[in-house]
């Protein structure tokens, strides 16, 4: 118990509590400016901006060919502030340029598409520029972290969320659908500007960073391919779904029914996102981390017992308040349940931990793999068992991967300490 209780009070103690407060803020907030664009815009308007800005979300994770993602990992592994502001430069420097290629190429390429609703290309070309404000964005963010200042970070994502609601409450009633667009794009843009003078940095800073090798480039890009799998493999359910049973209703039973299970992922980011930095700079601790991992993993097993075992009591009432003809669903709703305590107490820990330790590349190879797998599931359960099928492939999978990355894990770690004496 008194490891379960020093946890808690570490997490409190990096501001965990302001990250986690921010987090359910910014959901909160996010839910009502999503509800104000349906009030204000009609619905067919709407759809073609939400269309448009899928296709470029799907693509945000790979913004700055992920050197976001590089500056988390290695910066935490610099000795000094004056290294981590110099890899900052670099990365904003280099990443701003490799997002104008993304967004060149987005550009050229979607006059190669033929869009079936129309004005989807203009919306396409407008959004497409959220790549870069949304990547100065997500640097600032990890170097808030890297300075041990998770309450700036939990900050930047409540001033974030509140930009937001109030731009396309604004934007959206007297612009509508442009409005809309517009709104997604400023919102990262004006709040970068409002949190970048606040890291201290002296940007005008000529020293050079030693760190941004073939490695560095080489660790971003597969940490970005990773989440753009991770993104499939949430997505991949209700593409078959619609393919392999040709019902749309079914679509959107899954849609919901899986809502409230894929909504409770946030509580292990939040962890992972106070916590992070830390355990990176202590990775060749082997005494810290052993610790922090019995720590994490008997936490998240509290919380696993608790949430199934509260919506096995109240999964018809829970399921009742989006709509009583969900009911019928529960043991999908169950078994989604089950299926993301893997991610609660395996693949959300190690997958970061592979991540800490350089192997970006090796959480894409399990996602990769995870996707192959559950598309071939997919094929045999969903025709059988219809949108059951489609959850036991999702919450095997979970569990599945999550052990892979925690043996994956201990292998490779064992390895890298024996490599360091």
């Amino acid at each position: 118990m008194n490891l379960l209780i020093n946890y808690i009070k570490g997490f409190l103690s990096r501001s965990g509590s302001y990250v986690i407060s921010a987090t359910i803020l910014a959901r909160v907030f996010s839910f009502i400016a999503s509800w104000l664009a349906l009030k204000f815009i009609e619905n067919d308007e709407l759809g073609v901006v939400l269309f448009a800005y899928n296709i470029v979300i799907f693509l945000l994770p790979i913004s700055g060919f992920g050197l976001n993602q590089s500056l988390i990992r290695y910066g935490a592994l610099l000795k000094t502030e004056e290294e981590k502001n110099s890899l900052f430069l670099y990365v904003l420097k280099k990443g701003v340029l490799a997002s104008l290629l993304l967004v060149f190429l987005l550009i050229i390429g979607s006059f190669f598409i033929t869009f079936k609703f129309e004005n989807t290309q203009v919306y396409l070309i407008i959004l497409s520029f959220l790549i870069i404000p949304t990547f100065v964005f997500e640097i600032i963010r990890a170097q808030f972290r890297l300075q041990h200042n998770n309450k700036s970070f939990a900050y930047t994502e409540f001033i974030h969320s509140i930009i937001l609601l109030i731009s396309i409450l604004l934007l959206s009633y007297f612009f509508k659908e442009m409005g809309y667009a517009i709104a997604l794009l400023v919102t990262p843009l004006a709040t970068s500007i409002l949190f970048i003078n606040k890291l201290n940095i002296n940007f005008k800073s000529t020293i050079k960073t030693t760190i941004a090798t073939f490695s560095f480039w080489k660790y971003g890009f597969f940490a970005s391919l990773s989440n753009v799998v991770t993104q499939l493999l949430f997505v991949i359910d209700i593409l078959l779904i619609g393919y392999l049973l040709e019902d749309t209703e079914m679509i959107t039973n899954y849609r919901y029914i899986s809502l409230i299970p894929f909504s409770l992922l946030f509580l292990p980011r939040v962890f992972i996102a106070t916590d992070f930095v830390t355990f990176t700079e202590k990775i060749y601790d082997k005494n810290y981390i052993v610790n922090y991992i019995k720590s994490y993993v008997l936490f998240f097993v509290f919380a696993s017992v608790f949430l199934v075992l509260f919506c096995w009591l109240f999964s018809g009432t829970i399921l009742g308040l989006l709509d009583k003809s969900f009911i019928q669903f529960t043991e999908t709703f169950l078994i989604l349940m089950f299926g993301i305590t893997g991610i609660y107490i395996l693949r959300g820990l190690f997958g970061n931990l592979l991540s800490s330790i350089g192997k970006a590349n090796t959480n894409y190879y399990i996602a990769s793999f995870g996707l192959l797998l559950n598309i071939i599931s997919n094929y045999y359960l969903i025709p059988k068992y219809g949108i059951k099928g489609a959850a036991i492939t999702s919450a095997l999978l979970m569990w599945l991967t999550g052990i892979l990355s925690a043996v994956l894990f201990w292998y490779l770690y064992k390895k890298l300490l024996l490599k360091k004496l």
